[in-house]
């Protein structure tokens, strides 16, 4: 349909890409202040309860989810219109998520380019393996994939290696400008820890700057994870693979409250965002609600997200995820379909 309809989406989606300087501004002084607000108040609530500590934490990592969000804006260049503009702010908002800008920009811009081209994974994604992969791997490779996926792994785990220890080093082949904001990234976040362990003890740093980190970092892999990973996904080889396609079959709306919806920066509209990432987030509702085309596409709601933890091996066969537990009776039928003789060619 969208093929077809190619002109009349991409003029129904063009007004919308056009960031709008006062809407960014806004967004920066309602999201980034809060984070030093309420990382200020946890830090005054500790003489008074931990409890109120650990809250105040919890939200100010919902905040700085929402400043990633404008870190990723300024990734797609959507943020604001000049492009010296989205790098200082998409840095700064860096720093502050643990990211380095420019080189998640290169890694995430491939996964915009090849999400669910089976030929072409493995940069910016989440890993995943076919039902045949799985079966014709060997044991050492399956046990790491399952830990991979393993729950506790991916999303405990897995913040502490990715936002800590992997981004505090460049990629291979990275160029010289990517290199440098990331040196830059690390020695503005690990100046900003001593200044802070120096003013107020390491001990109360830790005990504001944990919470803060696990409750932003959790929540940014799951966001990403469950906006992929449902049963009745997108996943082609590269001769068929389509753009269009992977948009708006590969990537959920994810249906969240309100206020999730608005802490998490509309990302929930993901397929828009697949779509189109010059897309400002504070533009991705609007789009979606512009037309009926935009609206048949995956539906998942808080509810149906846990699910996905169950989904573990893309079924080729079925073109659809399924979970461990149905490897056996899916070994039976790999095992049984090499076997199965093609139907006799009729004469003419």
């Amino acid at each position: 349909m969208f093929q077809e309809e190619q002109g009349k989406w991409r003029q129904d989606i063009a007004s919308f890409e056009k960031p709008q300087i006062r809407h960014s501004v806004r967004q920066i002084i309602n999201t980034i202040l809060p984070v030093f607000l309420l990382w200020y108040l946890a830090y005054a609530s500790l003489s008074v309860s931990y409890w109120l500590t650990l809250g105040l934490s919890i939200v100010c990592g919902g905040f700085l989810i929402r400043t990633f969000i404008i870190c990723h804006d300024c990734c797609h260049k959507s943020f604001f219109k000049n492009r010296m503009a989205n790098d200082i702010v998409g840095t700064i908002t860096g720093i502050m998520t643990y990211v380095p800008y420019h080189q998640w920009r290169h890694t995430h811009n491939v996964h915009h380019a090849t999400s669910g081209n089976l030929d072409k994974r493995g940069t910016g994604d989440i890993w995943t393996l076919t039902v045949e992969e799985y079966l014709s791997a060997s044991k050492s490779k399956r046990l790491v994939y399952r830990l991979y996926r393993n729950p506790f792994i991916m999303f405990i785990i897995g913040p502490i290696y990715i936002f800590l220890l992997d981004f505090r080093f460049n990629r291979k082949r990275a160029k010289m400008k990517e290199r440098i904001n990331t040196y830059i990234t690390n020695t503005a976040i690990f100046g900003i820890a001593a200044l802070l362990c120096w003013a107020i003890g390491w001990q109360a740093y830790l005990m504001i700057q944990v919470p803060v980190f696990f409750a932003s970092s959790i929540t940014g892999i799951w966001l990403f994870y469950v906006q992929h990973q449902y049963e009745e996904s997108y996943y082609e080889e590269d001769e068929q693979w389509d753009y269009v396609k992977a948009a708006m079959q590969g990537s959920s709306f994810y249906r969240l409250p309100k206020v999730l919806r608005w802490i998490t920066g509309n990302i929930g509209y993901h397929h828009i965002h697949h779509l189109s990432p010059r897309v400002p987030n504070y533009n991705l509702e609007s789009v979606h609600n512009k037309h009926e085309r935009f609206r048949k596409v995956q539906t998942i709601t808080l509810l149906m997200s846990l699910q996905s933890l169950r989904f573990r091996l893309w079924d080729q066969q079925t073109r659809r995820f399924v979970g461990f537990r149905d490897v056996k009776r899916l070994a039976q039928r790999e095992s049984i379909l090499p076997i199965i003789p093609h139907p006799p060619i009729p004469e003419r």
